[in-house]
């Protein structure tokens, strides 16, 4: 087990950061340089709905559905004015198609009624907007607005079990271990890479342990001989 000394009844590791840690996040630059969201944006709206679509949805299919659509709806007026028949069929191909068409639309109105049509910029006001949890919220402080934060997601929550890291599901405990563990300048970042790394390597049925950089830090017992 590395990252953290004591392990903790809440599902993480309590204590002070190993120095294997630092070779973790060195390894992690070294195979994500330059680790950047998948999702296509130009704005802080855009990258909120993309996100939103994004759930139980691959990225690329996404950025496929969100080509056309950002090209018609351009502010948050727009979509809390939306026909929802028409949204839900705009974004169907990303699934669960009526409950994000739902949320883009309350959370459009929301945009206009509470925040002058803005996106905000705190994770208090943000986890206020339907459909945006924790993860969401962090993908857009981070990538938008420069403000440090953890997402986890099913990737980073498996990279980081293998790794014995964590020994937990919940992705707030996950949260909250990872920023223990990370210097807070380096939250998003590593999320990401760490992200990366669990998309195109730690995948879950067929890990790519040959190719893994950080094979001979994993002490997961499910590991493939490299």
């Amino acid at each position: 087990m590395f990252g953290l000394g004591r392990r903790s009844r809440g599902g993480f590791d309590e204590g002070e950061p190993l120095r294997t840690t630092d070779r973790l996040l060195k390894l992690l630059d070294e195979e994500f340089p330059s680790p950047q969201v998948a999702l296509h944006y130009k704005t802080p709206l855009q990258l909120l709905v993309a996100t939103i679509l994004s759930a139980q949805c691959t990225d690329e299919r996404v950025n496929q559905v969100t080509k056309g659509l950002f090209a018609r709806y351009q502010t948050a007026k727009d979509y809390a004015e939306a026909d929802p028949a028409r949204l839900q069929e705009e974004i169907r191909p990303t699934g669960f198609y009526k409950a994000k068409a739902r949320s883009l639309i309350k959370t459009g109105q929301a945009l206009v009624s509470r925040f002058g049509g803005e996106v905000p910029r705190t994770m208090e006001e943000l986890v206020t907007l339907q459909g945006v949890g924790r993860k969401t919220a962090n993908v857009i402080l981070g990538n938008c607005f420069g403000v440090p934060g953890v997402v986890v997601d099913t990737h980073v929550t498996r990279v980081t079990q293998r790794l014995g890291l964590v020994d937990t599901d919940d992705p707030e405990k996950i949260e909250v271990a990872l920023q223990r563990l990370l210097p807070k300048g380096i939250w998003t970042r590593a999320s990401h890479q760490l992200l990366l790394h669990g998309r195109h390597i730690c995948q879950a049925r067929a890990p790519k342990c040959h190719e893994c950089r950080l094979y001979d830090l994993c002490p997961w017992e499910g590991k493939r001989t490299a």
